[in-house]
């Protein structure tokens, strides 16, 4: 009943699932592959020709050509022998750019007919495969399938022609099955992975088919017409074979709204004539996006870039600020090195970006400008890099670390920030600029920022790069004249006219007020000059990055020191700008025993009430220390 019951099991089991675990005999029993059967002509000639892995130790290793007898396989012809019997008229050639060795025979004999092995090193050692060779006294004889050879994840194409004839006629490729030839594509269809396009002369066409896996090795037949009714088919034999060399590309890519999106594409040295183009599938176009020569497609200007990797040999492309409509099928193409193609399906979801920051920045000539970058704390072992966009790619720009953000930016305590500081800005400074993540030198999400910057001599500084003027001297003049009017009386007799007593009054009052408000606005700026002093500035042209320690404090030290009120500045002994998060008890402590600039202020100011006090009564002869600010013609 237990046996019953799992053979039931493995009845239901969807053949597709099945397959997709367990990898073709063929593909297992031997990494050498050739034709199955070999047909010949009595007198004539035949070529067979093998595959094998194009590893260092394969392609220096023996070839050879032996014919089965039981048990044993003795050797026809191999690099360096040749068997009696077949002297003069069988040679075996290896062409190990090609990844192939090849066995012509010639004076066919019936003799010939057979069970032979083509295969690589001085044993059978797995590394063979069986071949069938037949000789037939008189034609005509069946054609011999084309072979493929192809690397697991690469790219399959094959061009078929039939005439002219047939031009009109339905274009198909199936895969032959127990039950018949299974439809893979046609002239009527559309597929994400498989591309149909017609090809010169009329009559002939070319399929490529990407993302070969195990299951798609086997035997095919292209043809026109209909299959097994019109006499134009032609067979495909493909083998699929595991390179650990080849890249493992991506073919299904998810990502978020308003994120970026990362393309592998194989690499191969281009020859000059040669382009490489990245597309979007759109039936049975590809509308073409961005290319090696410089083109980018007017609605993709900055929003995508291409990386070539020749230590990884891939091609990575790179969409940001993805939408809905980006969904589709992309194609990596060259009009060389088709069998280098490659596809890859986009979806987008919705979702939060991992980077943030403004997306459009606008400044002026002059000025200077900070580019913020956030990004989660998980990707702080991450390489993080900024870099400026043009048509031939991002170059990278000289020098990238983490620094502070700006004011207003909506990065939260749990993120830290990449900041490039640009500045003073050109018109050339203009343009899109990327912050990105890289690891092991493999690209991750991106983010692009686009820079406006426009003409004028007025530009803003920011606050951070404000020069205070330190060396005023400290009897100028004043902004409202307020202190020039005592100075103007300075040195007169004073006068005991209630219009004199007020001119006096008011002069006590607004000077120690226009003193009380340049002490803060000089704390302000030794505040701020002390925060700049912590970041180096690396400046290459007109680009700057800030590097800041706040990438290497804990989250609770980052939140605290975008606080402005638990800062406090070290009055002595130091040029350190200091931020706390302090219990109560140590707050106490601490204004116990260093006063702040404001209590210096408040002081300050006492004490000049204190003599401002004494010299009203000494100059008027008052009885009160109360400065009295109303009108004269009020006073009693």
């Amino acid at each position: 009943m237990t046996l019953l019951a799992f053979l039931l099991l493995l009845a239901v089991v969807p053949a597709e699932s099945a397959r997709g675990r367990h990898l073709p005999k063929a593909a297992i029993s031997s990494p050498v592959f050739g034709p199955r059967q070999v047909y010949g002509v009595l007198g004539g000639s035949v070529t067979v020709k093998c595959f094998y892995p194009p590893t260092p130790v394969n392609r220096h290793d023996r070839k050879y050509w032996c014919r089965q007898a039981g048990s044993s396989c003795p050797t026809v012809v191999s690099t360096q022998y040749v068997a009696p019997g077949y002297q003069g008229r069988i040679a075996l050639t290896d062409h190990p750019e090609a990844e192939h060795f090849q066995i012509n025979i010639s004076a066919l004999e019936l003799g010939d007919a057979g069970t032979f092995q083509c295969g690589v090193g001085v044993n059978g050692r797995g590394l063979s495969y069986t071949v069938t060779l037949s000789v037939a006294e008189a034609p005509p004889v069946p054609e011999t399938p084309e072979l493929f050879y192809v690397k697991l994840r690469s790219t399959w194409t094959v061009i078929c022609g039939f005439g002219e004839d047939t031009a009109e006629m339905k274009k198909y490729l199936c895969k032959k099955e127990k039950e018949g030839c299974r439809n893979i594509i046609n002239s009527y269809q559309e597929l994400g992975r498989i591309l149909l396009t017609f090809e010169d002369p009329p009559g002939s066409f070319r399929v490529t088919m990407t993302q070969m896996d195990w299951e798609d090795a086997g035997v095919y037949y292209c043809g026109a017409g209909e299959y097994g009714k019109d006499k134009t088919s032609k067979e495909l034999d493909v083998f699929i074979y595991e390179d650990k060399n080849f890249p493992h590309l991506k073919t299904n890519i998810t990502a978020k709204t308003g994120s970026s999106a990362t393309f592998e594409c194989p690499y191969e040295p281009l020859i000059n004539s040669a382009t490489r183009f990245w597309c979007k599938r759109d039936g049975r176009k590809c509308t073409r996006i961005i290319d090696n020569t410089g083109f980018v497609d007017e609605p993709y200007k900055g929003r995508v870039a291409m990386f070539e990797n020749p230590e990884n040999k891939t091609v990575t492309v790179i969409l940001n600020q993805l939408q809905y409509k980006d969904e589709g099928v992309y194609w990596c193409m060259s009009n060389e090195l088709r069998e280098q193609q490659s596809s890859a399906e986009l979806r987008v979801v919705a979702g939060e970006p991992a980077l943030t920051g403004k997306k459009k920045v606008e400044a002026q000539v002059g000025s200077r400008v900070n580019l913020t970058c956030c990004y989660p704390c998980t990707y702080t072992s991450y390489q993080k890099y900024w870099c400026k966009w043009n048509d031939t790619g991002c170059a990278m720009l000289p020098a990238q670390q983490q620094g502070l953000p700006e004011p207003g930016d909506t990065c939260d305590p749990s993120t830290r920030t990449v900041v490039l500081s640009l500045g003073p800005l050109t018109e050339e400074d203009e343009g899109w600029y990327w912050c990105g993540l890289k690891r092991n030198g493999v690209f991750g999400e991106s983010m692009a920022v686009e820079l406006r910057v426009s003409a004028g001599t007025d530009a803003k500084l920011s606050p951070e790069f404000l020069d205070v003027d330190s060396r005023r001297d400290p009897g100028a003049v004043p902004p409202g004249g307020a202190h020039s009017d005592a100075e103007v009386r300075k040195g007169a007799a004073p006068e005991s006219t209630d219009e004199s007593r007020g001119s006096n009054t008011l002069a006590l009052v607004l000077g120690p007020l226009a003193g009380l408000i340049l002490v803060v606005v000089t704390a302000f700026a030794i505040v701020k000059y002390r925060q700049l002093k912590r970041s180096d500035l690396v400046s290459v042209g007109s680009y700057r990055t800030n590097i800041s320690m706040s990438d290497f404090e804990s989250v609770r030290d980052f939140s605290a020191s975008n606080s402005v009120k638990e800062s406090q500045e070290t009055p002595m002994g130091g040029d350190e700008f200091i931020t706390t998060t302090d219990t109560p008890e140590r707050a106490a402590n601490t204004t116990k025993a260093k006063r702040s600039s404001k209590e210096d202020a408040e002081l300050a100011y006492s004490s000049f009430l204190d003599t401002s006090s004494s010299i009203a009564q000494g100059s008027s002869g008052g009885d009160s220390a109360v400065l009295d600010l109303s009108p004269p013609q009020d006073r009693d």
